[in-house]
């Protein structure tokens, strides 16, 4: 097969040093136009993402995809009256256009008199290399290749592995730009990496079907193809014979890419906005015990190369390691600069969210692994999957649908699928048993298996 050899990723098209000089000089020309126009703040922000992705199934070429894509948004502060205008077009003329519609917008806007910028003396003051950026400036046909191997390495696992849901290769280069009228301004390169492999196995009782993948800044660190189709084909193959369990009430271990959903409902929980609005189930939660004293989160803004790093967040407030929660107590709400004036607090650097939380055990790494884990709870389920959107917020109630293994005497019996599992929040969080040393570092949730004292597991 032939393949344009011109299609590169981002490497080759984002020159970062003439972009950033076009971009702080576009910048200051927005913000001084818009006090020319009676504007007493400003802010805006753009994203730039280029890159390739290719996707092939069944060790043919699926599709090959290369995107440039183009985010601005305006914001402009009439006094109080607040009006926001986005566009994907960047030439001076639609850029002056935009800037006219937020304008335009901030007259018939209702005065809100928790609006404007964030604090001048938060702004971030000193620039961090947080090792973000590193470019491959991979090929379409290199890109395949990569791809193929990974899916051939799963497909020629066992002879049970039937099909191929398909195999992919994406790299990806973004450029941050921000910039207000206190004078901050920053541009921030960074890349992403990714290999997935989806396959299907089959039995006499039917078609399963997983996946695995690695994600990192940096290729040189992720796993290699063979291992990334080896680990979906040993996965896909432990969900053959499956059986079905009763309703009952258990221990429940979550693996981590289940128990970091756990900490994004706590993390959603202590947002300003939901605790404004009174729509959360952790109100007036600042300094309580939320969970067991053994557990603290801790967020690190400031890691080298991690997948949420940033030295200031999105309203230019300088970020920090912190705290979220330590020895079980709430430490900190997440607080942009509005959601912190409506609540009478400051802001701690989190307009955008919370940037590389990492769950300690006794303030270190656990020492338990998930073999113990498993050995500890003797009989339960190893929850590895959970679907459906049944959490809600304001009270803590949780059911999802979920999959995984039953366990008896500490030891793995087989596949369970086709189940619910419920409780609620503030029960589960206060009931967590232990964490396991397995942490998982392709999201920037870093946590290992969460072991639950109990649940309800509605079966068949």
């Amino acid at each position: 097969m032939t393949t344009d050899k011109t299609i590169q990723n981002s490497a080759d098209y984002l020159d970062i040093e003439s972009q950033q000089e076009y971009l702080q000089s576009t910048g200051s020309w927005l913000i001084d136009k818009a006090k020319s126009m009676g504007a007493i703040e400003t802010e805006l922000a753009l994203s730039k993402d280029i890159g390739l992705s290719v996707e092939v199934r069944n060790r043919s070429v699926d599709t090959i995809e290369y995107n440039q894509d183009n985010n601005f948004a305006i914001t402009v502060y009439f006094g109080k009256n607040k009006g926001t205008a986005g566009t994907s077009d960047l030439s001076r003329e639609s850029l002056q256009d935009t800037l006219n519609a937020a304008c335009q917008i901030a007259k018939y806007t209702q005065p809100d008199p928790h609006n404007g910028l964030a604090d001048a003396n938060l702004m971030a003051k000193e620039k961090v290399d947080l090792d973000l950026d590193h470019p491959i400036g991979i090929t379409a046909d290199k890109a395949i290749e990569i791809a193929i191997e990974c899916e051939s390495a799963g497909l020629d696992y066992s002879d049970k592995i039937s099909l191929s849901e398909g195999a992919g290769f994406s790299s990806h280069r973004n450029l941050r730009y921000y910039a207000n009228s206190h004078g901050f301004y920053a541009v921030t390169p960074s890349t992403i990496h990714s290999l997935s492999c989806s396959l299907i196995a089959k039995d006499a009782k039917g078609m399963q079907r997983d996946s695995w993948y690695s994600l990192n800044r940096k290729q040189s660190l992720m796993e290699s193809s063979k291992t990334v189709g080896v680990n979906a084909a040993q996965k896909v193959l432990k969900r053959l014979d499956s059986k079905k369990i009763g309703t009952r009430k258990c221990p429940v271990l979550m693996i981590p890419e289940v128990s970091r959903g756990l900490i994004q409902h706590f993390c959603s929980a202590i947002q300003g906005s939901s605790l404004y609005r009174q729509s959360s189930f952790l109100l007036n939660s600042l300094g309580n015990k939320v969970f067991p004293e053994f557990l603290s989160f801790y967020e690190e803004p400031l890691l080298p190369s991690g997948l949420a790093s940033t030295w200031y967040d999105n309203e230019g407030i300088a970020t920090r390691s912190q705290y979220i929660l330590q020895q079980g107590k709430v430490n900190t709400y997440l607080l942009n600069s509005y959601s912190a004036r409506r609540l009478g607090l400051e802001p701690g650097g989190h307009g955008g969210g919370v940037h590389n939380l990492k769950v300690l055990f006794n303030d270190g790494e656990s020492e338990q692994n998930f073999e113990t884990l498993v050995k500890t709870m003797n009989s339960g389920l190893i929850v590895t999957s959970v679907m459906g959107q049944g959490v809600n917020l304001v009270t803590g109630d949780y059911s999802r649908g979920a999959s995984g293994f039953w366990v008896e005497n500490g030891q793995i019996q087989h596949f369970v699928e086709e189940i619910t599992i419920a409780g609620n929040l503030n029960e589960m969080f206060a009931n967590l048993v232990a964490v396991g040393n397995d942490y998982d570092y392709r999201s920037s949730y870093m946590t290992g298996s969460w072991l639950l004292e109990n649940m309800t597991i509605a079966g068949n």
